[in-house]
């Protein structure tokens, strides 16, 4: 097993730059998805949790491949786990998308999770814009497992979001 570092802000650029580069679109989840949304980091992250085109996710491992990355865990096409030694880890979640907009991610089980095409919106990580998704979408994503201490901190943040975006009169997404 590779000893991957803590994903930091300036690793998450590197990554995104590299996949904007290589023309895959890659929306924020989990962690820092969550921070985004929040708009400063409020923990330390074990990985970037990404939404990536499932289209665009053999240009997307190449690209993290150029950055030193390996897959360690292959679950697609559910997911996909690179990870660098002392850069960290990548968490691919290829989506396949419908006429509509709306992103489709197979399940274990054979399930698909829909990822509505309102979720897809904007953060901000160490001061940059970034594609992230919704506080719904994020809630969703939270719920349906027994939350462990670093998800309850997430959860907090994000009904924080979503009861400022209520009181100011904003669809929460």
């Amino acid at each position: 097993m590779i000893n991957a570092a803590d994903m930091n802000a300036d690793e998450v650029h590197t990554v995104l730059d590299t996949l904007a580069a290589a023309g895959c679109n890659a929306w924020i989840s989990g962690g820092w998805g969550v921070d985004a949304l929040f708009g400063q980091q409020t923990r330390p992250h074990r990985d970037l949790d990404l939404a990536v085109s499932a289209e665009h996710e053999a240009a997307a491992l190449l690209a993290l491949g150029r950055l030193g990355y390996v897959i360690e865990t292959d679950w697609r096409p559910v997911r996909v786990e690179v990870v660098a030694e002392e850069r960290g880890r990548v968490d691919l979640h290829p989506l396949k998308f419908d006429e509509v907009g709306d992103g489709h991610q197979a399940g274990l089980d054979g399930a698909s999770f829909r990822w509505p095409k309102e979720c897809f919106t904007t953060g901000t990580i160490a001061g940059r814009p970034v594609n992230c998704i919704s506080v719904e979408q994020q809630l969703l994503f939270h719920s349906g497992y027994e939350p462990r201490d670093i998800d309850r901190a997430d959860l907090a943040l994000l009904h924080m979001l979503a009861a400022e975006a209520k009181r100011a009169g904003d669809i929460v997404r």
